[in-house]
C-alpha cells in the first residue's frame, strides 16, 4: 500500500474494485487495496459513492488548498474504537500530571532529534556550537516546568535557536531571516510550511490506523477544527523527516528559486516544486532502519504509527511513554 499525490484537475470516481482518475488527457486505475492515503492538491471532483467505498475501506482523504497546503480532510469512520481508550485518553488531558508527562516527552523527543541534526552537520564541519548550546540549555529547563504553558515557551524557543542555524547549514540562495508562516515570507519558509503540511497529514492518517482519538491532545491545547493530537506527534517528526528533505534537496540544488511564486506577499512552491518536494519526501519515508526492540528494518511512515502505539501503552498504564529518539 501507498500514499497517493494527485495534482492533476479531474475526476475521482468508483470503477468496481478500482479509484478511476479521469483527466483530460486520459483515465488511470488504482485498485483499492493497494491505497493508504489520498492527497489532492488539484481541483478533483469526487462522488458519495467514492466516499462511501473509501469509507469502507479506511481510506483517508486528504486535501489541500491552491497554494499547496493543508486545507482539510475526510476521515473514514473508525474501526478500532474503543470506549476505555478515549475515557483514559481524556483522564490523561485533565489530570494536570499526567498530561505534562506526556507533553514534557514529546517535546524532549522532537529537541533530543534537533540536536541530533546539528550534531550531525558539526560532525561535518559546520560552525553549530552555539545553536547547539542554546539548544541544550533549553531542554535542561524541561525538568523544571510545571506547566503546559512553559514547555512549549521551551519548545518555542529552542526552535528559534535551531531555525537560526539554518543560515548556516544551508547555501546562500535560501537565507532563514525570520519564521513566517500565513503567508510564508520567503523559500525557506515555504518548504517548512508545505513540509510540516505534508507531515501534519500523514501523522493523522497514521493516528487513524490506532484506536487513538485525534481530537485529545497534550502538548497542543485540543479545540476546534483540528486534529491536535497529529500536531504532538508531529513535534517528535519534523526534524527527522520534513528538515531533513529540506537539507537535501537545497544542498544538492535538487529545489530551485525556478520552483517558487510569489503573490499576496507570500512565497510558494509552484506544481513543479510541490512535486520535487513530494518526491523526496515520500521517499525519506519509505527509508527504513534498524528498530533496536523489535529488532527488523521499519520505515519512517511505520515509525510514526509505532509512536502512536507506545502513546496507547502508556495511556493504559502498560509502558511508559519514551518518544522516538534519532540517532541519525
Amino acid at each position: 500500500m501507498r500514499d497517493y499525490y494527485i495534482f492533476k484537475s479531474g475526476r475521482l470516481r468508483r470503477h468496481e474494485n478500482t479509484i478511476e482518475l479521469e483527466f483530460n488527457d486520459g483515465k488511470k486505475a488504482i485498485p483499492v487495496n493497494d491505497i493508504h492515503s489520498l492527497h489532492l492538491f488539484g481541483e478533483i471532483d469526487i462522488n458519495t459513492k467514492l466516499i462511501t467505498f473509501l469509507n469502507q475501506h479506511g481510506i483517508p482523504i486528504h486535501f489541500y488548498n491552491y497554494y499547496g497546503y493543508y486545507s482539510g480532510s475526510f476521515y473514514p469512520r473508525e474501526r478500532l474504537v474503543s470506549g476505555f481508550l478515549l475515557v483514559k485518553q481524556v483522564e490523561h488531558y485533565l489530570d494536570s500530571g499526567r498530561r505534562l508527562e506526556i507533553a514534557t516527552e514529546l517535546v524532549n523527543s522532537a529537541l533530543h532529534n534537533i540536536l541530533s541534526n546539528l550534531n550531525h552537520y558539526k560532525k561535518n564541519g559546520k560552525d553549530v556550537d552555539k545553536f547547539i548550546d542554546a539548544i541544550e540549555e533549553e531542554r535542561r529547563h524541561l525538568a523544571e516546568c510545571r506547566d503546559i504553558a512553559g514547555i512549549m515557551g521551551i519548545e518555542g524557543r529552542a526552535r528559534e535557536h535551531y531555525y537560526s542555524s539554518f543560515d548556516t547549514l544551508l547555501r546562500d540562495e535560501f537565507r532563514f531571516e525570520k519564521r513566517s508562516r500565513m503567508p510564508p515570507g520567503n523559500m525557506l519558509n515555504a518548504l517548512i510550511s508545505f513540509g510540516n503540511s505534508l507531515l501534519y497529514a500523514t501523522v493523522l492518517t497514521e493516528i487513524y490506523h490506532t484506536q487513538l482519538s485525534p481530537t485529545i491532545s497534550y502538548l497542543h491545547e485540543p479545540g476546534e477544527r483540528r486534529y491536535s493530537l497529529a500536531l504532538d506527534i508531529s513535534e517528535v517528526f519534523k526534524p527527522v523527516i520534513v528538515d531533513r528533505v529540506i537539507f537535501n534537496i537545497v544542498n544538492k540544488r535538487i529545489i530551485k528559486e525556478e520552483h517558487f511564486f510569489e503573490e499576496l506577499n507570500g512565497c510558494y512552491l509552484n506544481d513543479k516544486g510541490r512535486r520535487i518536494f513530494i518526491e523526496e519526501y515520500q521517499k525519506k519515508l519509505d527509508t527504513t532502519l534498524k528498530h533496536v526492540r523489535l529488532k527488523r528494518h521499519v520505515s519512517y511512515q511505520r515509525l510514526i504509527r509505532i509512536e502512536c502505539f507506545k502513546l496507547v501503552k502508556h495511556i493504559l498504564g502498560e509502558k511508559k511513554y519514551i518518544g522516538f529518539k534519532s540517532s541519525w
